[in-house]
């Protein structure tokens, strides 16, 4: 893939694009492909799986929580030969 240079670009631009590097966790190169991809039409704008609109339908395990699942399934994870014969 080819290598393109960007020369004297403007401090707030690259603020902003190494401020959402960093609150997405993702690289500058990354934000910058993103964003020029976006430009172009080549993908949509929102490609966010939007969470937050989901987080009430969403649970969230604690230790204990995961204790009691393991225990009440545990069985489940036995395979019985007798069920392939």
């Amino acid at each position: 893939m080819k290598t393109i240079s960007i020369h004297n670009l403007d401090a707030q631009i690259e603020r902003l694009i190494k401020e959402r590097a960093k609150s997405e966790g993702v690289s500058v190169n990354k934000v910058i492909k993103g964003i020029l991809a976006q430009a172009f039409g080549i993908k949509p704008a929102d490609e966010s799986p939007r969470r937050e609109e989901f987080e009430e339908f969403c649970g969230i395990w604690t230790a204990r929580d995961v204790k009691e699942f393991d225990a009440r399934v545990g069985d489940m994870g036995k395979v019985d030969p007798e069920d392939w014969r």
